[in-house]
């Protein structure tokens, strides 16, 4: 999901109840929700490097005890300069009776609880999530959420505002301010995000099983992908032993639209160049994340330089935020590995950029 979301699953997770047991648990739970993306750091090797490791350990069952220790010494850190800074102030350093005491080891498990937030919605779009790396390199994807979802958002941002806002009247008309507000809108939230999810869940069934009846070739695999803002549009993807094809399902009026020409792919032949991308660092690393990937040989230009493109065929429809070309050759996520006529990578590109 988007970085806005995670920030703000962290916070109302925070205000569901936890920032009343140990102070600093708002901002625990908020940089915890985060943390998981500083792999984004890894955008510094090359577009290459960055995708190898995107959603990688920082994603696992096995990094999250490293991760919530980093938080909490991060908070623990700042929790001793500002003692320092407040002493050489002479200022107080006690905290006033009606707020939450310090508590590491709560902290602590307060992070975890927010970083597994953080890997539950990430897994519930497309993209997928590697959770049990390094014992099982399987990636899991809901595939029901777009990354970006406004309902959510605008759910979170409701439990965040409107407790400040209601606050805000109170004091107007003279009711004493509580040290904790908004928990019953943070619980409201969360139950909300689950609820959406379940039908979510329920719609991607059924423009899985609309998509199968109208399908008359024999199905090797099919799926169903999320559309941005529209709930009730979804792109499912049939495999069939020749080829792929992709449709565009409308739930409100059960209309699936598919262009013979646009949407079906012939699964391609195997060539010698080919063969030496998918063995390539990119090659490896593409095919071992992608679920439905589409290897062209784009055939080799005067210098006897051969393009190979990888695509997912899950990203290949068109939304308000990705676009693409008329033949869908630049698709998201996508990437090249040119290789010479001695049959040696030459060069590899990811979206676009080159790996130096």
């Amino acid at each position: 999901m988007d970085p806005v979301t995670h920030f703000m699953t962290g916070a109302v997770l925070s205000r569901a109840g936890f920032n009343r047991k140990a102070a600093y648990a708002t901002l625990a739970m908020t940089l915890a929700a985060e943390a998981p993306d500083l792999d984004v750091l890894w955008g510094g090797k090359g577009p290459v490097a960055a995708f190898e490791h995107h959603r990688g350990w920082t994603h696992t069952l096995v990094g999250i005890p490293f991760e919530a220790a980093v938080v909490v010494g991060v908070i623990w850190g700042g929790h001793r300069l500002l003692r320092r800074w407040r002493s050489s102030r002479g200022a107080a350093v006690g905290r006033a009776s009606n707020l939450a005491p310090v508590r590491w080891g709560l902290l602590y498990l307060f992070s975890v609880i927010a970083l597994l937030s953080h890997i539950l919605l990430d897994w519930t779009n497309n993209y997928g999530v590697r959770l049990f790396f390094p014992f099982n390199p399987r990636w899991y994807a809901g595939s029901f959420v777009f990354i970006i979802e406004p309902v959510i958002l605008l759910l979170l941002l409701i439990a965040l505002v409107a407790p400040a806002l209601f606050g805000l009247v109170s004091s107007e008309v003279g009711v004493r301010r509580r040290p904790y507000r908004g928990r019953g809108w943070a619980i409201a939230a969360l139950v909300g995000i689950v609820a959406f999810w379940g039908w979510r869940v329920i719609e991607r069934q059924k423009a899985i099983e609309l998509t199968r009846e109208a399908t008359t070739d024999p199905i090797v695999r099919i799926t169903a992908d999320p559309y941005p803002i529209n709930p009730f549009l979804w792109q499912t993807l049939v495999e069939t032993p020749l080829m792929y094809q992709v449709s565009t399902v409308n739930l409100f009026n059960g209309e699936i639209r598919s262009s013979p020409e646009a949407d079906v792919f012939r699964k391609p032949p195997t060539t010698l160049s080919t063969l030496v991308a998918k063995r390539s660092w990119f090659g490896r690393i593409y095919l071992d994340w992608s679920q439905y990937p589409l290897v062209n040989d784009m055939g080799a230009d005067s210098d006897g330089m051969t393009t190979v493109l990888f695509r997912d065929l899950r990203f290949v429809y068109n939304t308000p935020i990705f676009g693409r070309d008329l033949d869908r050759r630049q698709t998201p996520l996508s990437g090249t590995v040119i290789v010479n006529d001695d049959r040696r990578v030459e060069r590899m590109e990811m979206d676009g950029k080159v790996q130096q």
